[in-house]
């Protein structure tokens, strides 16, 4: 009984200790508020603290789409570059097969230019021959008959006799009319001529000569004169002529071309 008798009286005659025990609790609760309100207020002055990015966003969203834009460009510059350096490479190879055709074709115009030249050549001397040949054959062809003409050995080369004889016929008015040369023989025909007064017939005659140049050695040329020799008439009637008269008139012939060899001027 005592026992309980003192539990009560503690209890009862001891409010200073329920008192005490209470500010206790309450002193410990009041210690733990202003780290409560710290932490609050902490955390208001961090949130309003916190920088606000939304520009910094926003530009850094501008930059990505510049980025982008310029990334574009690029590779379209790009893909332009490469396609002009394609058509450049075309074009060079172009170039290069139009220079390759321009000199083969170059190649081909010389060829042809050589080819033409020799063929050209060829085709004169072919030309010179056949002419060469025709007239030896023409020359060996005409004959003129000894027998009745003028025969003369000249102490020169058959072509300084030739050049004096189409000088001499020149200068007595004969043209002649067929002319075959080598370097062995020559041959004229003159045209018929009428004589006018003064010259190498008398005058009212008619006459063509052939004439023959052999060359013989050591440049002597034989000269043969054939006249045609006809005396005509009044009223074109033609007159007998003797052969002493046509020799003399051959002989004329000869005498002009021994006078033009003799000139120093003409030889």
């Amino acid at each position: 009984m005592e026992s309980c008798v003192d539990k009560s009286t503690r209890s009862v005659d001891n409010p200073k200790n329920q008192m005490e025990g209470r500010d206790v609790g309450n002193k410990s609760q009041s210690n733990q508020w202003p780290l409560w309100i710290g932490a609050i207020a902490l955390c208001v002055l961090a949130s309003s603290c916190k920088p606000d990015d939304s520009p910094f966003k926003a530009e850094n969203e501008s930059l990505r789409k510049q980025l982008a834009k310029q990334e574009s460009v690029v590779t379209s510059l790009q893909d332009g570059n490469k396609v002009m350096h394609q058509q450049i490479d075309l074009l060079n190879q172009e170039l290069r097969d139009a220079k390759k055709s321009a000199e083969s074709a170059k190649t081909e115009a010389k060829a042809a230019s050589d080819n033409l030249a020799v063929q050209t050549a060829q085709a004169k001397k072919l030309s010179a021959d056949v002419q060469k040949n025709a007239a030896a054959q023409a020359a060996q062809n005409i004959y003129v008959e000894e027998k009745g003409a003028q025969t003369e050995d000249l102490p020169r080369p058959l072509s300084t006799v030739a050049k004096m004889t189409e000088d001499a016929l020149s200068r007595n008015g004969y043209h002649i009319k067929v002319s075959i040369k080598t370097d062995q023989k020559a041959v004229y025909v003159t045209e018929r001529k009428v004589s006018p007064p003064a010259s190498l017939e008398v005058a009212g005659s008619r006459n063509q000569y052939v004439l023959s140049l052999q060359a013989l050695p050591s440049n002597v040329t034989r000269l043969n004169v054939k006249a045609d020799f006809e005396k005509l008439a009044q009223g074109g009637r033609l007159l007998s002529v003797s052969a002493e008269e046509v020799a003399e008139i051959e002989r004329s012939l000869i005498r002009e071309i021994n006078k033009a060899l003799a000139s120093p001027s003409k030889t």
